[in-house]
């Protein structure tokens, strides 16, 4: 009895389609994997951030009409209500949200309790050759930069604090060669070269560096945060250029201000482009004071909305080179601000 493709010759059309099939599928994946090396643009990240931009600006008439009905003034309203009156009952926090959309995925990095940050867009850094990391504020504890080395390839990080004298144990040994310490304060002006705790400000720091900008900026430094941002922020207000960093990770603190202190200061952030895309209440400060435990502090993420940074612009791109990663097609993040 003859086969029965040899009878049927619709079994001899079926084998060949069959084997054209897979030659074709060997071949779209033959080659190297995609590499996470090669820059992919983001056609819609400016649609995006303009989206964002209109959800926030609604947040701002929102706040003014709160401010209305528990003041009617700024100077009226109180940071933490005493009691039950007014009822509704609000916080400060409540006329803040971080409204903004990151345009990216937001990662917590770090610890998840105290220590790790909520950071917009890491995957824009990844592979960034001149990516810049300060960090203020260390306290012997390293998790959120020792996992900004584990998520980037070229990240340079220069952390600062002058009660310590080295970043945190979470450092591994084969990244340290990308981490700078120094036991140096931040302060809104530079301290005087015979005074016993050296402090700077952000920009003297950038210019003993060489940096002219700063891709992700961490602040944690006990209230000091209102006199550093306001000296580093304030002449970039005035002459409408972008700020020098790309994203702001800050701890706030509220000890001895009013709300219409914060308020005035919060609205500087704002005007120089700065959009909260994250908060948090510090539960572990309130948790460790116990029944006098407060909720003066909060962890902010923002982004900079202006300028060109990484997080909301796509950077300067060129061809790969044909022996760089063994293939000479696709784009890969040249160097950028």
């Amino acid at each position: 009895m003859a086969a029965s493709w040899q009878r049927n010759p619709r079994y001899i059309v079926f084998i060949f389609v069959t084997i054209l099939a897979t030659l074709y599928l060997i071949g779209s994946f033959d080659g190297p994997p995609p590499s996470r090396h090669r820059f992919m643009p983001d056609h819609d990240l400016p649609d995006r951030v303009a989206r964002a931009e209109r959800i926030y600006n609604k947040l701002l008439l929102d706040r003014k009409d709160l401010i209305k009905k528990f003041g009617p003034t700024p100077n009226d309203v109180a940071l933490f209500p005493p009691n039950k009156d007014p009822w509704p009952a609000y916080t400060v926090w409540d006329f803040f949200p971080a409204a903004f959309n990151c345009p990216h995925e937001i990662q917590r990095l770090g610890a998840l309790g105290d220590g790790g940050k909520w950071v917009c867009g890491i995957s824009r850094v990844e592979t960034k050759p001149d990516c810049i990391v300060y960090s203020f504020g260390i306290n012997y504890e390293s998790s959120f930069e020792a996992e900004i080395l584990a998520h980037t390839d070229r990240c340079q990080i220069w952390g600062y604090d002058f009660s310590v004298n080295a970043f945190g144990p979470e450092i591994p040994s084969s990244q340290a060669y990308r981490t700078h310490f120094r036991p140096y304060g931040l302060a809104g002006t530079d301290s005087g070269p015979d005074a016993p705790t050296k402090m700077y400000t952000i920009e003297s720091l950038m210019k003993m560096n060489g940096h002219t900008h700063i891709d992700i900026l961490k602040v944690d430094i006990e209230r000091w945060e209102f006199e550093t941002l306001a000296a580093l922020i304030k002449p970039y207000v005035v002459s409408g250029k972008p700020l020098p960093f790309g994203q702001l990770q800050l701890e706030i603190h509220l000890w001895d201000m009013s709300f219409a202190e914060y308020l005035t200061w919060w609205e500087m952030l704002e005007a120089a482009g700065l959009r909260p895309f994250w908060t948090e209440p510090n539960l572990v400060y309130q948790n460790y004071n116990g029944d006098e435990g407060t909720t003066d502090l909060a962890e902010y993420s923002f982004l900079n909305i202006k300028g060109e940074n990484i997080f909301i612009k796509d950077p300067t791109r060129r061809p790969l080179d044909e022996d760089e990663y063994g293939h000479g097609h696709g784009h890969v993040v040249g160097p950028t601000h």
